[in-house]
């Protein structure tokens, strides 16, 4: 692949991935703020500007190794974590619960948009641009789809781990809080090193192909289906 094509490849995932990250990082800010707790409205995190969310490495570096490493096929990544003091929630384990939903939530509603808006680029000047502009929003279904489903894997510091947290019986719930601080490293390992070890002895192991883009598939064919493309 050319630098012509890792570049038309960059411009047609880069948005898709900024409004992604921005909008479930404010929508946590947002209800947080709406649910009693003004840490990040205070912070500026409740804002639809991106160089707020910004980190260096999940939302520039990562998407960057990602779209070289897939040969500009695919790009991901993160932005920083919006501050959430629990305690000042009006319903602290319910409160928490909605907060860290609104995020995965607020990536199926901008799937759900995209779709729709796919259907306004048969209006626009010219092919490639229409081109261009369809691209970027299929590729916003697609990353939107697995934002929402790869932060609701129930593993803390995701939003599904603390959803979990809120939703299961305290027994259950302190051991998995408590695994937060190794949440990162399990992620890592699950993502990278267990398909290469695997690799290594000659097996075809990839957990993010079930844990992730199964239910991705599924669910981008009810939002085809939903905004009148099934």
């Amino acid at each position: 692949m050319n630098w012509e094509d890792v570049l038309y490849a960059a411009s047609v995932w880069t948005l898709p991935v900024l409004f992604a990250i921005t909008l479930h990082e404010a929508a946590h800010g947002w209800v947080a703020w709406r649910l009693g707790d003004d840490t990040a409205y205070r912070l500026g995190r409740v804002s639809f500007n991106p160089l707020r969310h910004i980190d260096l490495f999940g939302t520039i570096l990562l998407p960057a190794m990602m779209l070289f490493a897939s040969g500009g096929r695919f790009m991901f990544g993160t932005a920083k974590p919006v501050p959430v003091n629990a305690v000042s929630l009006r319903n602290p384990r319910w409160g928490m619960v909605v907060v860290a939903a609104a995020g995965p939530l607020s990536n199926i509603l901008q799937a759900l948009v995209a779709g729709f808006l796919l259907h306004g680029v048969v209006f626009l000047a010219g092919a490639d641009l229409q081109l261009w502009v369809g691209l970027n929003l299929e590729n916003a279904i697609l990353i939107n789809l697995w934002l929402a489903v790869f932060n609701m894997i129930p593993l803390p510091p995701l939003d599904g781990g603390r959803v979990a947290v809120g939703l299961l019986p305290a027994g259950l719930a302190r051991p998995l809080a408590r695994l937060e601080k190794f949440g990162i490293v399990i992620l890592l390992a699950t993502v990278f090193l267990i398909p290469w070890i695997a690799a290594q002895i000659g097996i075809n192991l990839n957990p993010l192909e079930w844990l992730v883009a199964g239910p991705v598939t599924v669910l981008r064919y009810l939002v085809l289906v939903i905004t009148g493309w099934g």
